[in-house]
C-alpha cells in the first residue's frame, strides 16, 4: 500500500514526544529544504523535510527529523530520549513551511496547506513534500474552492537558493567528518562558495574533519570578521595545526584575527615540537578547585560542546583555574561522580593519573593512554602546573599519519544521534 499523505498543517502543534511517549515539547514548525534539480542523467529530487521546530522548557529548539522515530496524530516521537536545548537558528537555504510557504500567494491561489509523503529505505525514514494544496478565492467573495497539485508542479513554491545555500541546508543533518567528504569531491571554486555558504560553527567543524593543506585552501582569502568567527569555534589545538602548515607570513595574518587570550594560546601551542605531547594536547579541558562539588563538576560535565574524551573526568588545580594552572592536584572521574553525593568536595575523590611532559614523545603518549586505559593525559610543566591535556582521538589521529582523511572517504549519510548545528 502506499504510505499515507501527513499534512503540515496537522503536525504544528502536536506534542513533542520522547522515546517512552511523554511529552517535552510541542511542534510548532517544520523546516524544509528544496529538492536538487535534474543533472547529469540524475532525476530531480522531491523537496525534503530537515527538521522540527518544537518548544521545550520555554526554549524555540530544533529538532533533527533524523531524530524522529515515529509522525502521526499522537505526535512525534523521539528515537532516544535525549533533547537538545539549544535555541533554533534558520539557516539560508532552509524554508519554515508554517512561517514561510502557509499562506503563500501563488499566482491567483494560495497555499493552505503542505501534505508530506513518509519515504523509507529499510534503515531510515524521512519525509519529503509530495502535494500542495492551493485555495481559490471566487470573486463573489464566497467560500474558497480547493484543489490538491503535485509539489514539483506547483511554481515559485520555494524563494531560489543559490545551489550552495541549498547544498549546506541539505547537509545540516550530516555528520562533520560525512560532509567533509563532499567538500573533498568538490572542485576548488565550488568549495569556497559551499563554505561561504555554511555558518561558522559548521565551517569549522568540517575544517576539523580535513587535511591542514584543504583547510588552508578554503580560508584563504577569508575576510577578518568571518576568521574570527571560525577561529572562535575551532578547538584551540586544531587552529595550531592548521597554522603550523601556513609560512610565517600567513601565520601572522591569521592569529591576527585572533583576540589578545586566544592569540597568546595558539602562539603557546606552536611553540611546542611537532611529534610531541605538547603538540597534541589541549589546553580546553575542564579544571575545578578541590572544594568544588560533586554537583558542580557534573554540570561542567553535561556541558555539550565538551567532546567526549574530555567529559570523562575532571582535571582538579589549585588556583588560577586556566592553563597553566596552579599545581595539578589530580583527576576525578565521571563514573566516581556517578557514585557519590552532590554535595561531596571533590578533594576527597581525586585520583591520581600519570602527567606527561611537553617534550613526551607520540609513541610515549600512546603508551600512556593504553597502559592506563586514559581517554585522556594531563601535561604538567616542570612545576606541576596543568598545561592541557593529550587525548585518545588525536593520538589515533596521528598514528594514521597526515593523509588518512583523504584515503577515507565515508559515505554521506544523515547522523544516527545528536540534533545538528543548532
Amino acid at each position: 500500500m502506499a504510505a499515507e499523505l501527513i499534512y503540515a498543517f496537522r503536525v504544528m502543534r502536536l506534542p513533542l514526544l520522547d522515546a517512552g511517549g511523554s511529552t517535552i515539547g510541542r511542534i510548532e514548525d517544520l523546516v524544509a529544504v528544496p529538492g536538487r534539480p535534474a543533472r547529469h542523467g540524475r532525476p530531480a529530487a522531491a523537496p525534503r523535510l530537515v527538521g522540527f521546530v518544537a518548544s521545550s522548557q520555554r526554549r524555540r529548539i530544533f529538532v533533527n527529523a533524523n531524530r524522529v522515530a515515529e509522525l502521526n496524530s499522537d505526535g512525534a516521537r523521539l528515537k532516544s530520549w535525549d533533547i537538545d536545548l539549544n535555541p533554533f537558528k534558520p539557516r539560508s537555504g532552509e524554508v519554515l513551511i508554517g512561517a514561510d510557504l502557509i499562506d503563500r500567494r501563488i499566482g491567483d491561489e494560495a497555499v493552505s496547506d503542505i501534505g508530506l509523503l513518509p519515504m523509507s529505505d529499510g534503515r531510515s525514514t524521512w519525509w519529503e513534500i509530495d502535494k500542495v494544496r492551493l485555495a481559490r478565492r471566487n470573486s463573489l467573495g464566497r467560500r474558497s474552492s480547493y484543489r490538491l497539485a503535485d509539489a514539483s508542479a506547483v511554481p515559485g513554491l520555494f524563494d531560489d537558493p543559490t545551489a550552495m545555500e541549498a547544498e549546506a541546508a541539505r547537509l545540516r543533518d550530516f555528520h562533520p567528518a560525512e560532509v567533509a567528504a563532499v567538500v573533498r569531491a568538490l572542485p576548488d571554486s565550488q568549495r569556497r562558495l559551499l563554505a561561504d555558504a555554511l555558518d561558522d560553527q559548521r565551517l569549522a567543524d568540517v575544517l576539523e574533519e580535513l587535511p591542514e593543506e584543504e583547510q588552508i585552501r578554503i580560508i584563504e582569502g577569508l575576510d577578518r570578521e568571518r576568521l574570527e568567527g571560525i577561529f572562535d569555534e575551532m578547538e584551540f589545538d586544531d587552529v595550531a595545526d592548521l597554522l603550523g602548515k601556513m609560512t610565517v607570513a600567513q601565520q601572522e595574518q591569521m592569529l591576527d584575527a585572533m583576540d589578545d587570550d586566544d592569540e597568546e594560546v595558539v602562539r603557546r601551542l606552536l611553540s611546542y615540537e611537532e611529534g610531541t605531547a605538547g603538540g597534541l594536547m589541549t589546553p580546553e579541558v575542564i579544571i575545578l578547585d578541590p572544594s568544588a562539588t560533586v554537583a558542580e563538576a557534573l554540570a561542567q560535565i553535561r556541558d555539550p560542546d565538551w567532546v567526549v574524551s574530555i567529559a570523562t573526568q575532571v582535571f582538579v588545580c589549585q588556583p588560577p583555574f586556566k592553563t597553566p594552572t596552579g599545581k595539578f592536584l589530580g583527576v576525578v572521574h565521571m563514573q566516581r561522580l556517578l557514585r557519590e553525593p552532590p554535595s561531596m568536595e571533590l578533594r576527597h575523590l581525586i585520583d591520581d593519573v600519570p602527567t606527561l611532559s611537553p617534550e613526551t614523545s607520540d609513541s610515549e603518549t600512546a603508551a600512556e593512554l593504553a597502559s592506563y586505559d586514559l581517554l585522556a593525559v594531563p601535561v604538567c610543566d616542570g612545576a606541576g602546573r596543568l598545561l592541557g591535556a593529550v587525548t585518545v582521538d588525536d593520538v589515533i589521529d596521528r598514528m594514521l599519519g597526515e593523509q588518512w582523511r583523504q584515503r577515507r572517504r565515508p559515505t554521506a549519510r544523515p547522523k544516527a544521534t545528536g540534533v545538528g548545528g543548532n
